[in-house]
């Protein structure tokens, strides 16, 4: 199920092969992996095993992170989505976490803000999700300061791989408990 998520200055969609340049620029920039173990990529070959793995999520899954694009200039930022875990994290497992990562020179500008919020409510209203999670390192005040803005509640920390993040969570409001 392909689908475009749009907001007022965003367009979210699908990876392509083709977005393997502008993935490479964003994630070979070490600022953009302070919070995520300092480990930015050094090939472009790293970037196309990534998205397949997104592609992959998209088959297996009906959902995956999506390419973000500001409707304007037709530029990819970064990426945002709702992903499927399978994997244990934090005790939990087979739940759906909300992400996103943007290229530096985006950053401070709302888009992070804009794309999180756009995923929680097309998770909340279209999938129908009665839970979403989410996580950040403890000293990312930005990621931090969107999942709080948007709603999420910290519900504690733990260790991802040897990372120390806030954990976070949120209810659908729309569905009766």
């Amino acid at each position: 199920m392909s689908f475009i998520l749009e907001t007022n200055r965003l367009l979210m969609r699908q990876f392509q092969a083709t977005d393997n340049e502008a993935m490479f620029i964003m994630d070979s920039n070490p600022n953009v992996h302070q919070y995520l173990g300092n480990t930015p990529l050094t090939k472009i070959d790293e970037c196309d095993a990534y998205i397949k793995s997104i592609q992959k999520q998209y088959a297996d899954n009906g959902i995956g992170r999506y390419v973000v694009i500001i409707k304007e200039t037709q530029e990819i930022i970064g990426w945002a989505g709702i992903k499927f875990i399978t994997e244990p994290e934090n005790n939990h497992v087979n739940f759906y976490d909300l992400g996103y990562r943007f290229a530096e020179a985006h950053w401070e500008k709302g888009y992070g803000y804009e794309a999180a919020k756009a995923w929680l409510e097309y998770g909340f209203n279209e999938m129908k999700l009665p839970k979403i999670y989410a996580t950040a390192h403890i000293d990312n005040a930005g990621s931090n300061r969107i999942l709080q803005k948007i709603g999420f509640q910290k519900n504690g920390q733990y260790m991802h791989y040897d990372l120390l993040c806030n954990w976070y969570e949120l209810q659908n409001p729309n569905l009766k408990t």
